[in-house]
């Protein structure tokens, strides 16, 4: 019995067959977002550290955050921290039953990547 349902089971998991929900996207867009920031926070550490130094040293923090890549860097950062704190209180929401239900939880996922893209533009248009 054993043997004939392994056999009608799939042998892999095929990830581009898989249609993920709104809410399940911003689920692991928030767990990508934390893992970003935190591999990145010893750049951010130093780069805060040499803003502050002297003068010289904020010399060259003005020539490295001048570079465009390390603005493109920055930018998707700025992006990583708004949307994980945009889900964040989402998620602190739905931890005190609010807005458990699918039209609800449906419409603050499309408002979580809103106002995180929406800010990230605003303050990307600053950055530049």
């Amino acid at each position: 019995m054993a043997n004939t349902a392994s056999k009608t089971r799939p042998k892999h998991l095929q990830l581009t067959a898989i249609r993920l929900p709104l809410p399940g996207i911003v689920s692991i867009l928030h767990r990508v977002s934390g893992a970003g920031l935190f591999l990145c926070l010893p750049l951010l550490l130093w780069l805060f550290a040499t803003s502050l130094g002297s003068p010289e040293s904020f010399d060259t923090f003005r020539s490295v955050v001048g570079h465009p890549l390390a603005k493109l860097l920055l930018l998707g950062l700025m992006w990583a921290y708004l949307h994980h704190f945009c889900a964040g209180i989402r998620f602190l929401m739905l931890d005190l039953n609010k807005g458990t239900d699918l039209p609800a939880a449906r419409k603050s996922s499309v408002a979580v990547l809103v106002v995180s893209l929406t800010l990230t533009v605003i303050l990307g248009v600053k950055l530049w």
